[in-house]
């Protein structure tokens, strides 16, 4: 902590800055966002570069403000990694089917990993080439896709909707630009439009049919789950297709195990 606070301190003293320059300058921040927790008091700031005083998530955006300075770096001074998030948050596994918000320049994520060798990365494609091993997934190896219309979602450890497409705890890519519902153009079950959706309890995948305001979600024929229908768009948003996805082979079908 004291070393993070003596290099903002390098910092200001390199700008010329006085400790009252950083207090008006701050002011000015809090005064524009009407909230005074970005506000850098002196007695604070002083804590801050000599104490190691842990500045609050507002006065420190502040200081790197006024320092010029990008706020992932200054984290990783108190030892706060913002490339480990995906990482650490591969450690906790959630039963429910939720969408991951972390951006490929967030680092890796461990997760099962996919990829055909004769998979083109610049393309979007189908489920039609599925994961094979397990490893370390970069996001940073989507840089070729179209990333401002890609979102990720990780499929609940209890969420059997579409396997043996999509075990529970697969990795999926989504594109957000393809949200109308297709009712036609495949010829087998990998290549028909699985889609990612959010309705009033959570999340979930499936194909879909659109039939006189209802949206019937259907399931893959051998999951146990059974088909669901809602009045769309009012109880259900689609919040786009799913184009990759990253699973881990040999689960075992639920139907067996209760069998």
């Amino acid at each position: 902590m004291e070393e993070a606070g003596q290099k903002l301190k390098r910092v200001r003293e390199r700008l010329r800055l006085k400790f009252r320059d950083v207090e008006e300058a701050s002011a000015r921040i809090a005064a524009r966002h009407s909230n005074d927790e970005f506000l850098v008091a002196l007695s604070r700031l002083a804590d801050i570069e000599n104490k190691g005083t842990m500045p609050s998530v507002y006065r420190l955006y502040s200081l790197c403000a006024i320092y010029r300075l990008d706020m992932s770096d200054v984290l990783s001074w108190y030892g706060i990694s913002h490339s480990a998030l995906p990482a650490d948050a591969a450690l906790v596994q959630h039963a429910r089917t939720h969408p991951v918000g972390f951006r490929p320049q967030d680092g890796e994520i461990q997760v099962p990993l996919a990829l055909d060798p004769g998979l083109d990365l610049s393309r979007t494609v189908f489920l039609s080439r599925l994961i094979q091993r397990w490893g370390k997934l970069p996001l940073m190896l989507l840089n070729n896709l179209d990333l401002r219309s890609q979102r990720y979602g990780l499929i609940g450890t209890d969420d059997w909707n579409m396997y043996p497409l999509i075990p529970p705890g697969s990795l999926v890519v989504i594109d957000d630009t393809r949200r109308r519902i297709a009712s036609s153009g495949w010829t087998n079950e990998f290549d028909r439009p699985i889609y990612f959706l959010e309705h009033r309890e959570g999340y979930m995948c499936g194909w879909c049919t659109l039939r006189e305001g209802q949206l019937i979600v259907q399931p893959h024929p051998a999951s146990p789950g059974e088909p669901e229908t809602f009045a769309y768009p009012l109880e259900i948003e689609v919040i786009g297709q799913v184009t990759q996805v990253a699973m881990t082979l040999g689960l075992q079908n639920p139907r067996a195990t209760r069998s």
